[in-house]
């Protein structure tokens, strides 16, 4: 059985990004950069009032001075005049700063009377001047290559002058169910039935994550069945297989992929749950056969198929699990030869550092429930001892 961190680094150094678009500003959110964002132009492209006020000469800025008011500028209108000594420009917020001043006086600093104001305390040079380039200047980098964009991205992008930018495509995954016994829910159900559980919750995490998800026709415990199936990888960017991968008489995914010329790159891993996991190609479309049970299939799916994703969207991805600490909320027995994913609790620590990973006594692949009920997996390595409530662990949160 391969190691989970080979295993992983396996399928990463095999994927490249899907390739660049083009997408409006409005549609950007969520998408990867393809490409750096440079500023088409300073911001604020000039010196603008920060408040509502009088923008004058700084020496003439003092208290109980008498200045003649000599222009009124709103935001988006600038004067055409010049401030000189012992006058001043009523503006507002947002206008630009007038030629000949380097203050702004708020208006809560002042007493007019007519076309005259009257200061009630003094102004700093430079006080509530917004300057010219002060956010960025004109060329300057916005945004890198490889980032995600957020509402905050999108509108960093829109202040520096763009509307299109060019993102990474999303990448097409189908998630293709297999078995017998598999019913979409809704339909009549034999007593045996299972209804695909598995599939949805896969296309929830990758649509989540940033895929455009196909669901494709459960495929039947026959080869002519899964064989039709798999030959619509060569549409998309990557296949998803859950069930069938094992070593039963009907576990039929390997044969039949092997059929229509599926390079195999690994199959077993030792990690619970989640044992017989499958990677490999099929043309240049990879494929990722995850285990039947959801539970297994889910946890599969945040250990190699979203890195995969993200790697296919373009964004840098770590060929290393990424945890973070926590402390177990109670005792664990030693591990075997596989690598343990628990699912847990999380709770707030006493200590406020750290929180507190509790997983749950029963850890049944097919129990979705107790699933529902976990904010992490607790990541236990290989031969690890038992280990008493109170130690370190660590943990990788659930999506």
């Amino acid at each position: 059985m391969l190691d989970v961190a080979v295993a992983r680094a396996r399928i990463l150094e095999n994927l490249k990004p899907c390739g660049q678009e083009i997408v409006p500003l409005s549609q950007a959110c969520g998408r990867v950069l393809a490409q750096p964002v440079y500023a088409h132009t300073a911001n604020p492209p000039v010196s603008v009032s920060a408040m509502d006020g009088y923008a004058a000469k700084a020496e003439d800025a003092l208290e109980g001075a008498v200045l003649r008011i000599v222009d009124e500028v709103p935001a988006g209108h600038p004067s055409a005049v010049t401030v000189q000594k012992g006058e001043c420009i009523r503006l507002f917020t947002g206008a630009q700063i007038p030629a000949g001043a380097d203050t702004v006086i708020i208006q809560e600093n002042v007493q007019r009377e007519g076309d005259f104001a009257k200061l009630t305390a003094p102004a700093q040079q430079g006080q509530y001047i917004r300057r010219q380039g002060q956010d960025f200047q004109k060329n300057d980098e916005l945004l890198p290559a490889g980032r995600r964009l957020g509402p905050r991205d999108i509108g960093l992008a829109a202040a520096g002058g763009h509307v299109w930018l060019t993102v990474s495509r999303r990448p097409r995954v189908g998630i293709l169910a297999t078995g017998d016994e598999i019913i979409l829910p809704g339909d009549p159900a034999p007593v045996d039935g299972i209804f695909n559980s598995a599939s949805f919750m896969v296309a929830a995490l990758l649509q989540q994550q940033g895929a455009e998800t196909i669901m494709l026709p459960i495929a039947r415990d026959n080869m002519e069945s899964l064989t039709t199936q798999f030959r619509q990888a060569a549409t998309l960017d990557m296949l998803v297989s859950i069930g069938g991968a094992s070593v039963g008489d009907y576990d039929l995914v390997r044969p039949a992929l092997a059929e229509i010329g599926l390079q195999q790159d690994f199959w077993k891993i030792a990690m619970r749950p989640g044992k017989p996991l499958m990677f490999g190609k099929l043309g240049n479309t990879p494929i990722i056969g995850l285990p039947g049970n959801p539970v297994a299939a889910m946890v599969c799916s945040i250990v190699f198929v979203t890195p995969a994703l993200h790697t296919l969207m373009g964004l840098p991805v770590g060929t290393e699990l990424q945890t973070e600490p926590a402390i177990l909320g109670c005792d664990v027995k030693e591990n075997d030869a596989r690598q343990d994913f628990l699912r847990a609790t999380l709770a707030p620590s006493p200590q406020g550092a750290v929180p507190v990973a509790t997983p749950f006594s029963r850890q049944d692949s097919a129990q979705l429930n107790i699933l529902r009920q976990s904010q992490a997996l607790v990541v236990r390595a290989p031969f690890a001892p038992a280990q008493k409530a109170g130690t370190s662990c660590q943990i990788v949160r659930l999506p």
